[in-house]
């Protein structure tokens, strides 16, 4: 495997670690990158295995499975030889008893004209179902010896916890690894004494590690032991004045142990680890011990978790009497995920969490409505945070699940060149209309965004082509960046994988996927409608003429390549027929390398174990971002913030409905802001939905309201991901390049309100109402397209016939006959009065904004 800069482009967030120009000039090592690769390889092939219950031991056992069941086949066949042998006994024979129907052969054959052939069939038949026996009880007594000799890989499937540790633990892993490898040029100057100092501290932090990893070894025998068979569900999470004077010895002895040889030791190289790593990592050109030392203590966490919580101790969670160590255990895989979260996705996500963090040790000393009487201790919170309360709840159930399973889906297309055919088909549909590469960009990003799970990754994904094209046909590069980043954020709404966020919402209210995905439609549609005409008219008032056709691709050509979509409809149509979300994503991965084969980029084991190893390294961020929003939903509800602000909404209701759902959406934007898809809308809806839910607003309605603006975050000034992103490929101001991607975006921010006025853009309703929802809507975002940029059925609009176009999209929102009809009197007379105020036809208009 090559060493490639762009390998790490997916996972290191750009200015996090380094200064900008050295971020610029990331190297990989080439033997640890091949260890990385092997490492990114196991981690999502092991999810692929685990989601679909395969093991490794059973893979072993596979020869003597696969024997066995070829016996049996041949076992059924002889059965029905048997049955046409024995004649009219064996027409009239019923049933699929293979030993009824051996016993009748056994009367019927004394007497019969062909004794020797029922005989020898039911020999045959004996035969092939004792060696099927043999070969099954070999093939699990070969699965549970290669279990015990293998007693590092786990058996599948696994329990919930457990599996959601070992998914933690492994990103974490995967991440500090990939950080640890990741050197810079030699500086022309030779390292100082402090340089070298702060390289020994760094070494030297591996002792407490493996100190800790010790002990949890020996505390994991000790578990085992007889003796905690009695103190497992008697002792071990009772406070010390509570403990049997019979167990007081050994109680003193494990809970020494877990404070001075366990608790102390991980803290201290936990966080010496993160702090060594923030000044390690500028000056290196080798390989960062700090970021080894935190790769350990991830890996003990999560020895001392998952055996810990195999036993009575995990009634505990939640109460004064957690165990000691697991609150240490805790507290350092949290600042773990805390640390690899501020290195892939910035500080936005990690100041928040630290405000929610410092809110819970102190509600109890703020006034009125962010109060909470009774204060959490350390030891019971973090001993809470790290369970299906937290860390271990929702959103990590859903990306150990469907978001690292679409991920991998996503490295397959990606390895299978089917998303370059995304963008290729995008450019061959729009390239030519005036503006065309902005058309291409929302066309591309509409496609992408079905199985991107990030905004950000999608402007990388397409801007890195649209952008420089746009620039190319005159748009200002602040203005490029922006219509990427617009377009790309709309992606997350598009089904079927909606950013992962329908996955979570799924999980959260119940409502099936299936039922989610069609309610995303209409709305998505909706946005890259808004979108279109906003980037339709700025080309019309900057007059963009569109690409050359000998600078697009043949759209003939490409639609005989139409067969590289498979994966995409297998994928709906799988999800549609009733499969659950884990087999049809399986279908889908398994339909792209099938669909390979038919162009010249056919996957082999070789390509194969390239895309798993792209989807490890892809999955490190979503991951950290999940676990980091799990700290964020654990601290709501165990504050009970959420129950709280649903009790404000409520008070401004009764002022005004909207007033309220104006809040919510503002709230739901700062909370998103700086946060990928998934973790924005898991922290919104923790916060924002209940109370909507409270004010009478259907559950589907009240969430997808909520998702929708926490996707628009990432295009929301001042902390607006995919704005930034776009930036960085445009090479203007970040900051502008948010502002004016929030002003493209503008028309799409009333489609939430549109929705939760008329349910039908929720495909709930009948065809009739559902179309007649769509055709107003559609009108209403037109209208405040033409308002928002003055350029209306062919012309400029003046500025107060732009207000009248605002006015005439907003009375549209409601989607009610009356203010549909009032809406569109509006734009009828604003068309009237623009007929007559319009310059005369030929007049040379001056345009604006072109280089």
């Amino acid at each position: 495997m090559t060493d490639q800069t762009s390998q790490t482009d997916r996972v290191l967030a750009e200015g996090v670690d380094e200064e900008p120009v050295e971020s610029n000039r990331r190297l990989f090592t080439g033997r640890a990158y091949r260890f990385i690769a092997a490492l990114a390889f196991v981690y999502a092939a092991f999810h692929m295995a685990a989601l679909n219950g395969l093991s490794v031991s059973g893979l072993i056992a596979s020869p003597w499975s696969i024997q066995a069941t070829l016996a049996e086949r041949e076992a059924q066949a002889g059965f029905e030889e048997l049955r046409a042998a024995l004649g009219p006994e064996g027409e009239a024979f019923t049933g699929n008893s293979m030993r009824r129907l051996l016993a009748l052969a056994e009367e019927v054959a004394p007497t019969a004209e062909n004794t020797a052939e029922i005989t020898a069939l039911s020999t045959a038949i004996e035969t092939a179902q004792a060696e099927a026996a043999e070969l099954r009880r070999s093939a699990r007594e070969i699965q549970s010896t290669w279990a015990d000799r293998l007693p590092f890989l786990p058996t599948l499937p696994m329990e919930p916890w457990n599996f959601r540790m070992v998914h933690i633990a492994g990103a974490l892993v995967l991440g500090f690894m990939m950080f640890a490898a990741h050197t810079f040029p030699p500086a022309t100057a030779p390292p100082t004494r402090e340089t070298r100092t702060l390289t020994l501290v760094a070494a030297a932090l591996a002792v407490p590690a493996l100190v800790a990893g010790a002990t949890t070894i020996g505390f994991v025998q000790f578990l085992n032991s007889g003796q905690t068979m009695e103190m497992g569900g008697r002792v071990l999470w009772m406070s010390q004045s509570d403990v049997p004077e019979a167990f007081a010895d050994a109680y003193s002895w494990v809970y020494g142990r877990e404070i001075w040889w366990f608790g102390v030791p991980l803290l201290l190289a936990t966080f010496g680890g993160i702090v060594t790593g923030w000044f390690e990592r500028r000056e290196r050109d080798r390989f960062a011990a700090s970021d080894l030392v935190l790769g350990i203590c991830a890996v003990v966490v999560a020895m001392y978790l998952i055996p810990i919580y195999s036993t009575a101790a995990r009634n505990a969670v939640g109460t004064p009497q957690v165990p000691i160590g697991v609150a240490f255990a805790a507290t350092a895989g949290s600042a773990l995920i805390l640390e690899l979260t501020r290195r892939v996705a910035g500080m936005a996500l990690v100041v928040i969490t630290g405000v929610f963090l410092v809110y819970t040790f102190t509600a109890h000393l703020l006034p009125s409505i962010l109060r909470v009487e009774v204060p959490y201790t350390w030891q019971r919170f973090f001993g809470t945070v790290y369970s299906d309360v937290g860390i271990l709840g929702t959103t990590t159930a859903v990306s150990s699940t469907y978001i690292i399973l679409f991920i991998i889906f996503a490295a397959f297309l990606q390895a299978s060149k089917v998303g370059d055919y995304f963008v290729n088909f995008a450019f061959a549909m729009a390239g030519r209309a005036r503006g065309g590469p902005a058309k291409v960009a929302i066309f591309a990003s509409g496609l992408m965004g079905m199985i991107n799970g990030t905004s950000a990754g999608n402007v990388v994904a397409t801007g890195s082509l649209t952008i420089p094209l746009m620039k190319k046909v005159g748009y200002k590069p602040k203005t490029a960046g922006a219509i990427e980043a617009a377009a790309s954020t709309g992606g997350q709404i598009m089904p079927p994988i909606m950013g992962a966020g329908a996955f979570i919402m799924a999980e959260v209210t119940g409502i099936p996927y299936q039922e989610i995905a069609a309610a995303a439609i209409i709305p998505a549609i909706l946005y890259f409608v808004s979108i279109y005409f906003m980037v339709d008219f700025e080309a019309a008032k900057l007059g963009m003429r569109g690409m050359r056709e000998d600078e697009l691709p043949k759209l003939r050509k490409l639609a005989r390549q139409v067969f590289l979509f498979i994966p995409i409809v297998i994928l709906i149509a799988a999800l549609f027929m009733g499969y659950s979300v884990i087999r049809a994503g399986t279908l889908a991965t398994a339909a792209a390398a099938v669909v390979s084969w038919l162009t010249p980029y056919r996957m082999g084991l070789r390509s194969i174990a390239k895309a798993f190893e792209i989807a490890g390294i892809m999955s490190i961020q979503i991951i950290a971002v999940c676990a980091c929003a799990g700290i964020i939903v654990g601290v709501i509800s165990l504050t009970g913030v959420g129950a709280r602000f649903s009790n404000l909404l409520l008070d401004l209701a009764g002022v005004s409905q909207l007033l309220a759902l104006f809040f919510a959406m503002c709230i739901a934007i700062l909370l998103g802001m700086g946060m990928p898809t998934t973790a924005a809308y898991a922290v919104a809806a923790a916060v924002v939905a209940p109370g909507l839910v409270a004010l009478g607003i259907p559950l589907l309605t009240a969430h997808f309201f909520v998702f929708y603006f926490a996707v628009v975050s990432a295009i929301t000034p001042p902390v607006a991901l995919a704005s930034y992103a776009a930036a960085g490929i445009s090479g203007a101001n970040p900051m502008e390049t948010s502002v004016d991607s929030f002003k493209i975006g503008l028309a799409a921010f009333v489609v939430p309100f549109m929705f939760f006025y008329n349910s039908a853009l929720l495909m709930d309703g009948t065809w009739v109402e559902i179309l007649r929802a769509g055709a107003t809507a559609t009108v209403g975002v037109y209208l405040l397209a033409a308002g928002v940029l003055g350029w209306f059925m062919g012309a400029r609009t003046v500025w107060f016939l732009r207000i009248g176009l605002v006015l005439a999209a907003l009375s549209m929102i409601e989607g009610g006959w009356l203010t549909d009809l009032v809406g569109i009197s509006i734009a009828a007379a604003v068309y009237l009065v623009q007929r007559l105020v319009q310059p005369a036809a030929g007049t040379v208009l001056p345009v604006r904004g072109a280089d």
